[in-house]
């Protein structure tokens, strides 16, 4: 099982926004009882997505503490193969997503049946085989 992190909801993780940090901790930590093995995966974009606010902003502390979980060695990278992009321009005629959005859903069912997708936006829920946990207060 792979908890894949949208780009909301790893910015609110590391960066501690609340109430969604907590809700996200409590998301994950319901996984990891369910799923003792539950891994955690991001797409590219997600990697670029959380280091873009830190970078305008010239916080390092904040850059670094992004690069320090897309360091762990047990991350699942889904890389934005040709794949990926098929998939996410048919989900992009199909359920109206943007680009980004149907990159990240794309990216997140090329793991598989067995995912959760953890995110802050409710239009992923339109999106067929995507097993969304939304991020709501």
């Amino acid at each position: 099982m792979i908890a894949f992190l949208d780009a909301s909801a790893l910015i609110y993780l590391i960066e501690g926004n609340e109430p969604f940090a907590t809700k996200i901790r409590k998301e994950l930590a319901s996984a990891v009882k369910k799923y003792p093995d539950l891994g955690a995966g991001v797409s590219r974009l997600t990697w670029l997505e959380c280091r873009v606010g830190p970078m305008k902003t010239n916080d390092s502390v904040r850059l670094a503490a992004f690069d320090a979980f897309f360091a762990r060695p047990d991350l699942v990278w889904i890389e934005l193969s040709r794949e990926v992009v098929e998939l996410a321009a048919a989900i992009r005629v199909k359920h109206g997503l943007k680009t980004p959005d149907s990159l990240q859903a794309a990216s997140c069912l090329q793991v598989g049946a067995d995912h959760i997708f953890l995110t802050g936006d409710q239009s992923f829920r339109r999106v067929a085989g995507l097993n969304v946990k939304l991020l709501t207060a």
